[in-house]
C-alpha cells in the first residue's frame, strides 16, 4: 500500500465571500486505507470544506489535492478519484434504484461484470433488492440515502468523501453502511466521514479532524486527541465537547 497521501489539503483558506473566509489555514491528510472522521458543531466548515474538496468551491489560498493531483491540473483524474455521498439525498424522480446505481457505474467506468456483483451485493447488503426497480420518488427518505450510497460504492475511487450518511437510516442500515466501509477501508480505500454521532463513529474511524470556526483545533487519533484535550482515556463525545468549550463558544 503506497505511503503517500490520497487527499492533502494544505494551508486551504475559502469560503463565500474573499472577504470573509470560513476557512482559516486548515492542513490535514487522509492517507490509504484510512477512514478519517471529520467532525465539528454546525457551521464549523465542515460542509466548506467538502465542497472544497469536490471542486464546488474554489480557494482563496491553499489547495487541495488527490493522489497527488490538483483539480485544475487534471480534472478528469481529480473527479474519477473520488466519490461523495452528500448529506440529502439527491436523485431524478424518473430513474428507479437500479438505473440510479448503473448510472453511477458508466460514469466510474464499471465494467458489466464488476457491475453486476456490485450491484447484487450492494442490493442485498442493504435490504433494497425488492425496491430494484421502484422509481426514487415513491422512496422514503432513508431508502433515497441507501440509493445514494450504493451508486458511490458500486464505484471503486480511492477515496470516498461522506457527509452525515446516518441521517434517516435505520439502525440495520447504519450497522450495513458502518460494517461496507470497514471492508472498502481494508482493502485500500480512503474515507473522510463527517458525522454529529461521535459514539458511532469513534471506534470506526483511525483518526478525527477536530473543526472549529473554521481551523483545525485539534486532529489525530482517540488517545492523541484525547492528550491534546488533557483528558486521556475519555470518549470522543467527552473530548469533542470540552475542545470546542474551550475554543469558545
Amino acid at each position: 500500500m503506497s505511503h503517500s497521501p490520497v487527499l492533502q489539503i494544505e494551508e486551504l483558506t475559502g469560503g463565500y465571500s474573499l472577504g470573509h473566509p470560513v476557512l482559516h489555514d486548515i492542513n490535514f491528510e487522509v492517507m490509504p486505507g484510512e477512514m478519517v472522521g471529520l467532525i465539528g458543531l454546525n457551521g464549523a466548515g465542515k460542509s466548506t470544506t467538502m465542497k472544497h474538496i469536490l471542486g464546488l468551491m474554489t480557494p482563496h489560498r491553499g489547495g487541495v489535492a488527490v493522489r497527488g493531483k490538483t483539480r485544475d491540473e487534471d480534472p478528469e483524474a481529480y473527479q474519477s478519484s473520488l466519490a461523495f455521498v452528500p448529506e440529502s439525498p439527491m436523485l431524478y424522480e424518473e430513474l428507479t434504484v437500479r438505473e440510479h446505481m448503473e448510472f453511477a457505474a458508466r460514469a466510474y467506468g464499471v465494467g458489466t461484470e464488476d457491475y453486476a456483483q456490485r450491484e447484487e451485493r450492494l442490493l442485498k447488503l442493504f435490504r433494497m433488492e425488492e425496491k430494484a426497480d421502484s422509481l426514487s420518488i415513491h422512496l422514503s427518505k432513508g431508502m433515497k440515502q441507501k440509493v445514494m450510497i450504493m451508486s458511490a460504492f458500486v464505484a471503486r475511487p480511492p477515496l470516498y468523501i461522506i457527509d452525515e450518511p446516518f441521517l434517516g437510516l435505520d439502525p440495520l442500515g447504519i450497522r450495513s453502511l458502518l460494517d461496507f466501509m470497514m471492508e472498502m477501508k481494508s482493502s485500500g480505500a480512503s474515507i473522510l466521514l463527517s458525522s454529529h454521532i461521535l459514539s458511532t463513529i469513534e471506534n470506526y474511524c483511525d483518526r478525527f479532524i477536530v473543526l472549529h470556526r473554521g481551523a483545525v483545533i485539534a486532529q489525530g487519533s482517540l488517545s492523541e486527541i484525547a492528550r491534546q484535550a488533557g483528558m486521556p482515556g475519555a470518549a470522543l463525545e467527552d473530548i469533542f465537547y470540552s475542545l470546542v468549550k474551550e475554543g469558545g463558544e
